[in-house]
């Protein structure tokens, strides 16, 4: 009998990669997709989805999914493409236990991730940056239990991969864009979601790595905003009132909708801003012209690789075949948002 190892082997590709493209999920270039259904197709391979999903149950495959997802619009795209994901897998076995939070409180991922250990096999995780939660990472993967980082990182973890953007190369892109469209004598704000999130942390390093190149550049204020619009709005007016000289916005994280609506109540034209995610709320502000650009990391991308992973992982036996998926930072701006 035919096994996918056999055609990987042949066709010079991993497991996971074959397996990928005989139950048509994707993520194959097309010259790889067209040799392995070749290959298939000239061993005469015949899958049996009965016997594995037979196996998987056996193995009781349970994923957690933990993310710090309420009142944040971006990871409505991620969800919903998780949950079809997760209704395919299911016919194999897979069960996930689903699992959010709003903001970043330690305490609380702690406790959700307590809560999940006893539970699981599998867990994906948007991970605070501290060391508490470092410690229960560790935890989980001593206990056997498989651990992938979604859209933030935590390095320090043991963690076994991560899925997500470069978020350092993100706030580079972000400093040079807005050399790029700013006016000069550059006056910033910069609003980000948590000092504890590892990825918004990188984005304002990159940021201020590129501005900080040019001496007519000046960072004003830096605030925390939980990914919250209210706390946005309330942080931009206060901004614009304490440094009227502002002419430039850069959104690390949520809350674009918050900052682009104080920005509207305020009046003011001359401010350029730039924010990650191309949300319904930030398009809204964009065709408004108070938005100029934003930068796309692939929502769905990232769900789809992050269940893709587990389920090669548990029902197949299939290791991630590299430490990070990272998914390409992209501009948008008015005329290509809709792409």
């Amino acid at each position: 009998m035919v096994t996918i190892k056999q055609i990987a082997e042949l066709c010079g590709v991993s497991r996971g990669t074959v397996d990928r493209v005989l139950n048509d999920r994707g993520n194959v270039k097309p010259e790889k997709k067209q040799l392995i259904l070749a290959m298939a197709k000239k061993l005469n391979y015949h899958p049996n989805p009965a016997g594995k999903a037979l196996a998987a149950r056996k193995k009781h495959s349970v994923v957690g999914v933990l993310l710090s997802s309420e009142g944040v619009h971006f990871f409505d795209d991620v969800l919903d493409t998780m949950h079809h994901a997760a209704q395919k897998y299911e016919s194999y076995g897979m069960k996930i236990i689903w699992r959010s939070m709003k903001g970043f409180a330690v305490e609380e991922q702690c406790r959700i991730i307590d809560e999940l250990r006893s539970e699981v096999n599998a867990l994906i995780i948007n991970p605070v940056n501290h060391p508490l939660i470092i410690e229960k990472i560790n935890q989980c993967v001593k206990a056997g239990i498989f651990v992938v980082t979604l859209n933030n990182d935590i390095e320090a973890s043991l963690r076994h991969c991560y899925v997500g953007s470069d978020y350092l190369q993100g706030g580079r892109t972000a400093g040079a864009l807005l050399r790029m469209i700013g006016a000069d004598g550059i006056r910033t704000g910069v609003l980000l979601g948590s000092r504890n999130m590892l990825g918004h942390q990188q984005r304002l390093t990159g940021f201020l790595e590129i501005m900080g190149q040019h001496n007519d550049f000046a960072c004003l204020s830096v605030q925390e905003t939980n990914d919250d619009d209210m706390i946005a709005y309330e942080e931009t007016r206060q901004l614009l009132a304490e440094h009227p000289e502002t002419n430039s916005l850069f959104v690390i994280s949520s809350g674009a909708y918050g900052a682009a609506r104080a920005i509207l109540a305020t009046k003011r034209q001359d401010i350029t801003v730039i924010v990650f995610d191309t949300i319904p709320s930030t398009i809204k502000m964009m065709q408004e012209h108070v938005i100029q650009a934003a930068i796309y990391q692939h929502p769905h991308q990232q769900g789809r690789r992050a269940m893709q992973i587990v389920f090669d992982y548990l029902i197949n036996g299939i290791k991630p075949e590299r430490e990070k998926y990272i998914m390409r930072n992209e501009i948008r701006i008015l005329e290509n948002v809709a792409e």
